[in-house]
């Protein structure tokens, strides 16, 4: 309603937690009779009778519980306004940052690395799919989006992507899988692999690439997060294809 009045709104409010009209206009500072006339016009305004007089107390309608449900949040988001701009204007910035679920967390740490212990910076991080991140972008819920390919652009949604970063992927297992001595053709025959979900473009690449070397190898799991993925290869479960920064403590402890 383009009109409603939220000093009615206010008013209601208060009546509705005080549960007596002689208790808010108190707290008001308000007489009873000139509060009593503000929820009538707000009653009227949206067409409902919002209390019923039981005695001396009153409560809600079915309506007036709706209201006040609705009351109760947009005063509630007022006092977050408020808070929120408490300290506007001082130097203090936040940068909100998505990543791919999927994304090592030692490559996103480089990322971040410039703004890490920056007094003048509040970062917020957040991980998720590809869809839910870019979503969050275009609602303006999130500033920078950290992806391993670069989002579709259009009229509509017109992202800016920028390259920041090019990895090697690799396979990487326990050593008793003689991932040193053994061709790529002859790992993947005798191994089974530990891949990223469909949604990752190292999966999509990968593929292309035993479609090349017409080799079918034997999928042990599909896994949507890197720390998992090393995990699983370090209990021997099969050869993870993930980028060697996501093992670059256990690469450098041998």
């Amino acid at each position: 309603m383009a009109d409603l009045n939220y000093h009615h709104l206010l008013y209601f409010r208060a009546v509705a937690h005080a549960g007596n009209l002689t208790r808010a206009a108190e707290g008001l500072n308000l007489s009873q009779s000139a509060l009593s006339v503000q929820i009538k016009q707000l009653e009227h305004r949206i067409g409902h009778v919002l209390f019923e007089r039981r005695g001396r107390q009153l409560f809600l309608t079915e309506a007036g519980r709706i209201a006040l449900d609705h009351a109760d949040t947009i005063f509630a988001t007022g006092e977050e306004l408020l808070e929120a701009l408490k300290d506007a204007g001082t130097a203090r910035r936040a940068i909100r940052i998505g990543a791919l679920a999927t994304l090592s967390r030692n490559f996103q740490l480089e990322f971040l690395r410039p703004i890490l212990g920056r007094t003048d910076v509040d970062m917020i991080l957040r991980s998720g799919s590809t869809s839910a991140l870019l979503g969050a972008l275009e609602a303006l819920n999130l500033d920078i989006v950290l992806l391993n390919q670069a989002p579709m652009a259009d009229a509509i949604t017109p992202f800016v992507a920028q390259h920041v970063y090019q990895q090697r992927v690799s396979l990487v297992g326990r050593p008793a899988f003689g991932t040193k001595t053994a061709s790529l053709v002859e790992l993947l025959g005798r191994h089974p692999v530990i891949l990223p979900t469909a949604e990752s473009s190292v999966r999509s690449q990968f593929e292309a690439l035993v479609d090349r070397l017409g080799v079918r190898p034997q999928i042990a799991a599909e896994v949507d997060d890197m720390a998992m993925m090393r995990l699983l290869a370090r209990e021997g479960v099969g050869l993870a294809v993930l980028p060697p920064i996501v093992v670059k403590g256990e690469l450098e402890m041998g």
